[in-house]
């Protein structure tokens, strides 16, 4: 029979529409830097009880940029939106590949979705407090969802310029509120630096603490997630992963020290579980003038919005490679041939968003626990094992081609990366029960990461089924744009099926 595939317009992303500030614009907002501060720190500290949340995004800084090494030693040779997924296959084989892409899709869906939940909770609270209004949380969501479902579908160039100008907004406001807390320590004492002392984040939370701050960084990686679209991806991607990496780390280890200053160390963790999100305006607004102070809580919405742009473009350009090789259906390899988007992945997740607010508002949960920091938390350990095995097919890819890349990038960074991430991971799974919250006992800590067993069960068995089944598409797994007219051979070197 003929082989079928998209038409040569719809099955590739807009090409050269993003320079080194654009991606570095989508990746910071995806980590969106009031969002991980107000929200995911101030939460990490309730919810966890541990002091070293700082530390903990500092430490989470190094490791990252040591794998970022060998991730953009890939980057330089593999331009693909499937990222990830393409590189484990390039590295560990197909089967590999579709079981990290399966992940990768359960890991992105639950940032993106959990983000409804905290702003949905913020704006509702925001509109209520100030303007007397009578909404609900999953109204706000639902709304916020719609404008991005429209957003998904136009040029992405116009999306990086909207993220522009929120992005630089919330980091000056950001660095402003961190230099009031610090210039006013609790009761008039002096600066503290105990929650960067290592005794605050080694111990039983170190797990918890260590992926919280994960999540706080997830969406840096995407850099190749738009490679195709940048006008130099072998110049883009490097420098914009390792510009969103420094620029992540030190905001998020400032401001969640700052805080700690501002409190108190031993009164941080109270302090967070009785304010929640407002912990940081509360902090700042005997300092500053209400304009500020209200324009910080503007900026906090912002941020949450731009975190959800961010992520929506991310996992409908995942899904986007995967259909475009038709190891999802090939509809989702399609793009609009206006505007370059990718329509079909962009519907796809507006769709799967809108399921899962539903689900969320008929068992009544609650938005920032159970929707944004339990989602978050799983979507952050799914990119944590995403990242561990990238490592190791690094490892695997630059031993069986030629290379005059060095040791250093193509050995001793991802085998030491490799390593950090995997003791991270192990500390992460044993102690799932207190980033969630829950008791040791609850099935809750091994449902979460028992999922992405799942997730790459059914993505192996999917390959194989593709192997035995349709080997021409088996074939150009991992082949990204080159996919729909690939020779039915091996396109590159992978290890023997098993």
């Amino acid at each position: 029979m003929p082989r079928h595939h998209p038409d040569t317009v719809s099955a590739v992303l807009a090409r050269g529409r993003l320079g080194i500030p654009a991606v570095v614009f989508f990746v910071v907002a995806a980590a969106a830097p009031l969002t991980a501060v107000a929200g995911g720190a101030t939460t990490g500290y309730a919810v966890t009880g541990v002091l070293g949340i700082p530390l903990a995004y500092l430490v989470v800084a190094a490791v990252l940029a040591l794998f970022a090494v060998g991730y953009v030693a890939m980057s330089r040779r593999i331009v693909n939106a499937g990222a990830f997924y393409t590189y484990v296959t390039r590295g560990l084989g197909r089967p590999a590949g579709v079981a990290a892409a399966i992940v990768a899709l359960l890991a992105y869906n639950s940032m993106q979705i959990g983000l409804y939940g905290i702003f949905g909770a913020v704006l509702s609270g925001f509109l209520n407090d100030r303007f007397g209004m009578d909404t609900t949380w999953w109204l706000c969501a639902v709304i916020a969802c719609a404008v991005i479902a429209v957003l998904g579908l136009l040029r992405i160039d116009l999306n990086g310029k909207v993220l522009a100008v929120l992005l630089i907004a919330e980091c000056v406001i950001g660095l402003v509120y961190d230099a009031v807390m610090v210039a006013r320590p609790v009761n008039g004492g002096g600066v503290s630096f105990d929650t960067l002392a290592p005794g605050n984040l080694i111990g039983p939370g170190l797990g918890a603490a260590l992926v919280t701050g994960i999540a706080g960084f997830v969406g840096f990686e995407g850099t190749t997630v738009f490679a195709e679209e940048t006008k130099d991806p072998k110049r883009t991607v490097p420098r914009a992963t390792y510009i969103a990496v420094a620029v992540t780390g030190l905001l998020y280890g400032l401001s969640a020290w700052a805080m700690s200053v501002a409190t108190g160390p031993d009164q941080i963790v109270a302090a967070a579980q009785t304010e929640g999100t407002d912990l940081i305006f509360n902090l700042v607004s005997p300092h500053l003038t209400s304009l500020l102070v209200t324009l910080g809580r503007w900026l906090f919405i912002t941020s949450l919005f731009a975190a959800l742009l961010s992520f929506h473009h991310t996992v409908a350009r995942y899904a986007f490679a995967l259909g475009r090789e038709r190891v999802l259906p090939s509809v989702l390899g399609r793009t609009s041939r206006r505007t370059g988007a990718p329509k079909a992945g962009s519907i796809l997740q507006t769709a799967l968003a809108l399921v899962a607010l539903t689900g969320y508002v008929l068992a009544d949960a609650d938005p920032i626990v159970h929707l944004f920091f339990w989602l978050t938390s799983l979507g952050a350990l799914g990119v944590l094992i995403l990242m561990t095995a990238t490592s190791v097919a690094a490892l695997s890819y630059f031993t069986r081609i030629a290379h005059r890349d060095g040791m250093w990038r193509t050995t001793v960074a991802p085998f030491l990366s490799a390593l950090a991430l995997g003791a991270i991971l192990v500390v992460t799974v044993e102690q799932f029960d207190a980033l969630l919250g829950v008791d040791p006992t609850s099935p809750l800590r091994w449902m979460f990461p028992a999922s992405y067993a799942a997730a790459a069960a059914i993505g192996l068995a999917w390959a194989f089924t593709l192997r035995a089944a349709r080997p021409d598409v088996y074939q150009t797994i991992g082949l990204g744009a080159d996919s729909a007219t690939a020779p039915l051979r091996a396109p590159y070197p992978v290890r023997p099926p098993l």
